[in-house]
């Protein structure tokens, strides 16, 4: 299919998606062991290659050797946890309910329902996860495993390894015999570029991770097609957490030091950092809001990814700053070290974050905003007006009460991940995983970009009528019925 939208501009995004168009019967139709032994390929690349890439990482993005030596290897052992997924028969999973004679209700044909791959999908990277939410990253590696092909879109943040990272999957993918197209690669491209690939006729579904801003102006490209097509979007999360009296129970210091420690994590760069802490308004909130600012205090976070994330940053959290009621508990020193930047912590009532909309917002960045609560009624408030976020954290809350259960069940109906103890920051690649929530924090809260359950998104169902065993045969993949 040509693109309707040619423009000399944009030649190299359509010559990509003309790759990918071409690739998509083919590898659409591959079975079980092709697209393992692709993503397994894809693994031992990027270990292969893992001195070298790490070091480049660290020269773009400033995350340290530790990090992201740790990111890779995630990278490379979800790329191999999809293979497995594969050969289990996920993607060529069939249900069938067989025939049954006689006149409806009761009666019926013989129906079976298969998944079928949704065609190529356009995967526009994160900029604070180069090797997990990237080139080889959890999108991509889930949307091979369900048989689309992948058109990527890398992030201004780390293009050189970006460039990299796909040199060495192109690589695999023409030692394999597969088409070019499985894995293209658009380069740096404008925002106009970014929404031109949306808009293509070819492409059949977007995965993103990124800013609001950004991604709503690309959702919305997303369904003004003339064919509107899935958006998987992350748009940001300001993951509260819960501080109820009995997790101070022990002291307010160690709690204190681990919050700190998750509020600046990758420089305060992840999308579960805890940005909303809602804390008792009493004495012991009072002494642990005290630990927290000490603690963040002694935090020395690295520098940002960008100069416009640190830009973005800085703005954001000067808006909070300047909010009715904000109360500033800790901010940078005079002649603070400009390089990186210092953690924020801010503080108001509950009323009044109730009453200004603008505190629900993302600090992307070493930063939170305190909300003091004076009853189970105020926490219940504040969770509803959050509306969506990828985490809601419950501390203290163990004990089988009235209070948890309506506690438990207001951040259920906000968030895609209700942890009851420890520190939202971390994400387990697993089944169980969910990494998504409602609007804002992701355009499809059924679905998950972490984890193996993220292979749904990419996959279509179809029902099947008295179909044929030779094609029941070939849909299962090559795998055994």
């Amino acid at each position: 299919m040509v693109s309707q939208l040619d423009n000399g501009a944009f030649a190299p995004i359509d010559h990509a998606v003309a790759l990918a168009d071409a690739a998509q019967p083919v590898y659409g139709a591959s079975n079980a062991s092709t697209r393992a032994r692709l993503l397994r390929g894809l693994a031992d690349a990027l270990e292969a290659q893992a001195p070298a890439l790490i070091a480049l990482a660290d020269e773009e993005s400033g995350l340290g050797t530790a990090r992201l030596t740790g990111e890779l290897a995630r990278t490379a052992y979800q790329l191999r946890g999809f293979a497995d997924d594969v050969e289990r028969g996920v993607p060529f999973h069939q249900i069938d309910d067989a025939a049954v004679a006689g006149a409806p209700p009761a009666g019926r044909p013989h129906l079976t329902r298969v998944f079928a791959p949704l065609g190529p999908v356009a995967m526009f990277s994160a900029s604070n996860f180069p090797f997990a939410f990237s080139v080889l990253g959890g999108d991509t590696a889930a949307a091979l495993a369900a048989g689309c092909v992948v058109i990527v879109k890398p992030h201004a943040g780390h293009p050189e390894l970006s460039r990299r990272v796909f040199a060495l999957a192109a690589d695999v993918v023409r030692a394999q015999g597969l088409p070019e197209g499985v894995l293209t690669f658009v380069g740096q491209t404008s925002r106009e570029g970014g929404t031109h690939l949306v808009s293509h006729p070819v492409v059949s579904a977007v995965a993103f991770t990124g800013s609001y801003q950004g991604g709503v102006a690309l959702w919305r490209a997303a369904n003004a097609r003339v064919r509107p097509i899935p958006f998987f979007g992350e748009l940001g999360s300001i993951n509260p957490l819960v501080v109820l009296p009995a997790a101070l129970a022990d002291g307010t210091e160690a709690p204190a030091k681990a919050l700190a420690a998750s509020i600046t994590m990758g420089c305060g760069q992840f999308c579960t950092s805890p940005g909303l802490l809602l804390v008792s308004d009493d004495k012991e909130g009072e002494q642990f809001v005290v630990d927290l600012a000490a603690a963040l205090a002694s935090q020395t976070p690295h520098r940002m990814l960008t100069p416009a994330i640190r830009s973005g940053f800085e703005a954001a959290s000067a808006h909070v700053a300047s909010q009715t009621g904000v109360r500033t508990r800790l901010a940078p020193s005079t002649g603070a070290d400009t390089a990186t930047p210092a953690p924020r912590l801010y503080e108001i009532d509950a009323d009044a974050f109730l009453a200004q909309p603008a505190l629900r917002e993302e600090m992307f960045g070493p930063a939170a905003l305190v909300v003091r609560v004076k009853s189970h009624d105020d926490l219940l408030r504040v969770l509803a007006a959050v509306e969506g976020t990828l985490t809601v954290t419950l501390w203290g809350a163990l004990d089988d009460t009235a209070q948890h259960r309506a506690l438990a069940a207001a951040a259920e109906q906000i968030g895609g991940r209700v942890l009851f103890g420890g520190v939202p920051t971390g994400v387990a690649v697993c089944h169980a995983q969910q990494h998504g929530g409602p609007w804002p924090a992701s355009t499809h809260p059924q679905s998950t970009s972490v984890g193996y359950a993220a292979i749904e998104r990419f996959l279509r169902p179809v029902a099947l009528q008295d179909a044929p065993d030779w094609y029941l045969d070939a849909r299962r993949g090559g795998l055994p019925a």
